[in-house]
């Protein structure tokens, strides 16, 4: 197993984030040797110029959280933030439409953000909180059809976060092309632990400190 810094994309995704936390955010990737920091879109940027001659990555929001955005709105978006320096891209499918069973819309959402991408890492996230286990199971195939490079459980801002049984659903119908991230309610070392072992490649936490230090976070995320 890889050092357990290195599963975690350090996150601060609130709406109330400043740029003095952004900063922070950035200051402690370093400091930790994260593998790469998750922000809104907006501060791509800032997060850019924090970690120059660092081999931290960036990774952005899109659609982030609702997912019920045009897929035009999402592909702009994308398009800036890769333009801005970002890594890799989490996006949040559209939740409503699946449930709906409009698949070959879903997909195309997908896949139109996933065609915008030069080489950059796609994470797909499914918001499993609202899901039943089938549409878990159907919304995970869309996003390998899709060509995500990873499926993410949670935005952190729904309901509830990531579950082990969400992961061993999303699993049973992975590729071994198609990583997880577990995302949402990872808040110390023997939780994140219990993902790994699961298979699980990255871990969305705000509480990358905590979890790397043996202690529990009172972060939401």
């Amino acid at each position: 197993m890889k050092p357990i810094n290195k599963y975690i994309d350090h996150t601060l995704l609130k709406a109330t984030a400043t740029t003095k936390e952004i900063i922070k955010l950035c200051e402690e990737a370093r400091q930790h040797q994260f593998f790469s920091v998750c922000v809104n879109s907006c501060y791509v940027p800032l997060a850019k110029e924090q970690l120059k001659n660092s081999d931290i990555k960036i990774c952005s929001v899109i659609g982030f959280p609702l997912g019920a955005m045009s897929t035009k709105a999402k592909v702009a978006e994308t398009t800036l933030a890769i333009k801005d320096g970002a890594d890799e891209i989490d996006m949040v499918i559209n939740i409503g439409l699946l449930k709906s069973k409009k698949f070959d819309v879903v997909w195309k959402d997908i896949e139109a953000v996933k065609t915008c991408l030069p080489n950059n890492v796609l994470k797909v996230i499914l918001e499993t909180c609202y899901l039943e286990e089938l549409e878990i199971i159907k919304a995970s195939e869309l996003a390998i059809q899709s060509g995500a490079d990873f499926i993410k459980t949670s935005t952190g801002f729904g309901i509830g976060g990531a579950t082990l049984n969400d992961v061993k659903l999303i699993k049973s119908v992975c590729s071994d092309c198609t990583k997880i991230k577990a995302s949402g309610g990872i808040k110390d070392y023997e939780t994140a632990l219990e993902y790994i072992n699961l298979g699980v490649e990255r871990l969305g936490t705000s509480s990358g400190i905590a979890i790397i230090k043996g202690t529990t976070s009172n972060s939401n995320y």
